[in-house]
């Protein structure tokens, strides 16, 4: 079977760090928005998936590996794709790239009309572009 990302904008990329997991999760404090049964969900999605961040397992071998009622896979995933870590279109899974927080604060600050640094515009554009 031939697998194409669900979201192919938001494909992740190394980190600048070490690893696949992005440290932001923890640096960030999105990770606190999470519960057990989402983190053990997203590690493990991290850790199957490929250089894409896709992966099939269905909701029966999930539950097994990860010791979760069907449930409360349903509650992980979902809170997963609220939080934009995951896209899922039955059976694919996607680990999607981490939107810059900053970047989101800027973009509701010029959805109001107020002011905006230009410093901190440009430092994002070169986030962007690096």
């Amino acid at each position: 079977m031939h697998k194409r990302p669900i979201l192919p904008a938001k494909l992740r990329r190394p980190p600048h760090q070490f690893s696949w997991v992005d440290q932001r999760l923890v640096r960030e404090h999105r990770i606190d928005h999470l519960s057990h049964e989402a983190c053990a969900l997203y590690l493990f999605l991290v850790t199957v998936a490929d250089a894409q961040g896709l992966s099939y397992y269905a909701d029966h071998s999930l539950c097994q590996r990860l010791s979760l009622s069907p449930s409360l896979l349903h509650q992980a995933r979902q809170l997963l794709i609220t939080q934009g870590l995951v896209a899922y279109r039955r059976p694919l899974y996607q680990v999607l790239a981490l939107e810059s927080q900053q970047r989101d604060a800027s973009a509701c600050l010029q959805a109001r009309d107020d002011t905006v640094d230009i410093k901190a515009v440009f430092h994002q554009i070169w986030e962007v572009l690096a």
